[in-house]
């Protein structure tokens, strides 16, 4: 028996695996009292300081309510801090605290672990040729975002 391309479920496949890795990100940093979501957040902005809200939501693909919520717990924990925008006084710019920046490089061994430990026994020329047909099949989706736009 012949599988069609399109009775392949990798849309389920890939979902297991990103639960599989939050889950087991998510047990290895517990010791630092951040969630994903809090850990991608300061991450980005240590790289990116300065960012208001709504940016920082694009940049994380998240909603902008949803950002403020994991600020205002970061901010209560000590890791972000707001500034008043010199430009806008409605809006605030989010930093990365002192406190942030001396988790960052802990959390990224555990990020680079997990990512090891998930790839062991795949070779590097394997992975790179998943993440390419990866990236294509993202690639084909965003396209659909555009074509969805022009067509009602």
């Amino acid at each position: 028996m012949t599988v069609k391309t399109e009775d392949i479920s990798f849309g389920y496949l890939l979902n297991d695996v990103t639960l599989l890795f939050r889950k087991h990100f998510d047990r290895r940093a517990v010791k630092f009292g951040l969630t994903r979501a809090q850990w991608r957040a300061t991450k980005m902005l240590y790289h990116r300081e300065g960012l208001r809200q709504t940016e920082l939501a694009e940049l994380l693909e998240m909603e902008p309510i949803a950002v403020g919520r994991v600020i205002d717990r970061l901010q209560a924990a000590g890791f972000v801090e707001r500034r008043p925008d010199p430009k806008d006084r409605r809006a605030w710019r989010l930093y990365a605290t002192g406190q942030a920046r001396g988790v960052i490089s802990d959390m990224e061994v555990i990020a680079r672990e997990l990512r090891r430990d998930a790839t062991r026994g795949i070779g590097h020329d394997e992975l790179q040729q998943a993440l390419a047909v990866i990236n294509r099949i993202k690639d084909n989706l965003l396209a659909l975002e555009g074509a969805d736009l022009r067509d009602p």
